[in-house]
């Protein structure tokens, strides 16, 4: 099989699944990379072949693991991934754009792991765990579009199309564990989050995860986004807020910083603050229930805990003097409280501004959840501040930083007539300011099809 002759199969699919024209010749191609990839390397056809798109997080900056809201969009980059049936209980992964490969066996995935294969082994070991005596060997090749540790999802997006693959290899959606526990893409973005990040999810335990303290808005968004529209959900558990087309003549502008949002060592203790640090607002909040022998769950989120009555927050904060946390101070613990009620907010208000095609009112929002995570969140470096400042003084009505911060990209939107003229000018100043950065790279985007399996004829 060559890249020329899965050429018109492969164009229908994407066609069929909305993709913007301007974009079907781009991931056609990258589809025919991770087909000749698989060939080349495991000397066979692949079987199946998926598409993993990468997402931006255009509101809803570290809500999603507190039960909070997130507005996102699927993006025309992604992964590719091709994979085939092995007849022993080996997975096999090649990375096709960079031409390197791992393995592990089912019976051993807890072998230690750095980089992407960390996050295949613990697709492996999580899907072996929960399904015991599946057949889950596995030959995978993929090739991905996406920068890497950009804050678009390229970790999520490889979790998602290796769990793709394997369970199709496993016939796993057929198991009554699957059935019990996943009954709708929604429940598998929250699996697939829970795989990631090492929670039990309904029935199915956990395991130890990739490391991070995240939550599932990038798996919902990868597997659950619609083509030309953003997509507001809500998290624990994941379930729609509503949709809205993005305005024929927006189109967003992606630029990485160069600056790598990195999840391990010193970057993951950072990341994982802003997750452990809602738990400790809770766990302060609970210890003053038991403290004035009121009942609480022993499951409640953030979120869960705000949405009681309108003096939740204030309870919290008094809480939170009451009973310090041992891990954060009462002012850390104030700001995030302070974040996460604002940036909540914001989500639906996007959502209705972008419905209306308001630029005035999106400008605004913007700006806030910049300033917010800057003075608030304070996951911000300064080229990530930077490039947000640059995009509007480049001609974009619209921009902030996204994704687990500390680093990554940041997104805007800017007329459609004006865009690749606006992300040559935001770029080039950009480079000016920083000509010391590498790898910093841009697109233009309509919102993309979700996560989908593709045909070759």
């Amino acid at each position: 099989m060559t890249g020329a002759s899965i050429h018109a199969g492969l164009t229908a699919s994407f066609e069929r699944l909305g993709m913007a024209p301007a974009d079907v010749a781009g991931r056609v191609a990258l589809a025919a990379q991770a087909v000749t990839g698989f060939e080349q390397h495991h000397g066979r056809p692949p079987a199946w072949l998926y598409w993993v798109p990468g997402r931006i997080e255009i509101f809803g900056k570290h809500t999603d693991y507190a039960g909070g809201r997130s507005l996102v969009a699927a993006v025309p980059r992604g992964f590719m991934v091709a994979a085939a049936p092995r007849d022993d209980d080996r997975v096999v992964a090649y990375d096709a754009r960079w031409n390197a490969a791992m393995r592990v066996d089912v019976g051993n995935a807890d072998l230690a792991f750095a980089g992407w294969p960390n996050y295949v082994a613990v697709v492996v070991r999580r899907l072996a765990s929960n399904f015991p005596g599946a057949a889950l060997g596995a030959d995978v090749a993929f090739a991905s579009d996406l920068p890497r540790s950009a804050g678009i999802s390229s970790s999520s997006a490889l979790v998602v199309g290796i769990a793709r693959a394997l369970v199709m290899r496993g016939q796993l959606d057929q198991r009554p564990e699957w059935l019990e526990a996943i009954q709708s893409p929604l429940d598998l973005a929250g699996y697939l989050g829970a795989v990631e990040n090492g929670l039990t999810f309904k029935s199915l335990a956990g395991t130890s995860g990739v490391g991070t303290h995240g939550g599932s808005e990038d798996h919902t968004a990868i597997l659950n986004c619609s083509a030309d529209r953003v997509n507001a959900f809500a998290y624990v558990p994941v379930r729609p807020q509503g949709d809205a087309a993005l305005p024929a003549d927006w189109v967003f502008l992606v630029i990485s910083s160069g600056m790598e949002a990195a999840k391990t060592g010193a970057a993951m203790a950072r990341y994982n603050a802003a997750s452990l640090s809602t738990r400790a607002l809770v766990e302060s909040w609970r210890a003053s229930r038991r403290a004035a022998g009121v009942p609480a769950s022993g499951t409640m989120t953030l979120a869960g805990v705000l949405a009681q009555d309108r003096e939740s927050a204030d309870e919290i904060r008094e809480a939170v003097r009451r009973h310090p946390s041992r891990d954060f101070d009462g002012a850390t613990l104030e700001r995030r409280l302070e974040h996460f009620i604002a940036e909540d907010a914001r989500v639906p208000l996007a959502l209705d501004a972008i419905a209306r095609c308001d630029r005035q009112v999106i400008g605004r929002l913007a700006r806030a959840t910049q300033e917010d995570a800057e003075r608030l969140l304070q996951n911000q470096v300064p080229e990530t501040s930077a490039l947000a400042a640059l995009a509007l003084e480049s001609g974009a009505f619209a921009s902030s930083s996204f994704g687990a911060g500390f680093g990554g990209s940041v997104w805007a939107l800017a007329p459609a007539s004006e865009g690749e003229e606006i992300l040559r000018a935001w770029r080039r100043r950009y480079v000016e300011l920083y000509p010391a950065v590498e790898n910093v790279t841009g697109f233009v985007a309509r919102p993309a099809p979700a996560s989908a399996a593709l045909s070759f004829a």
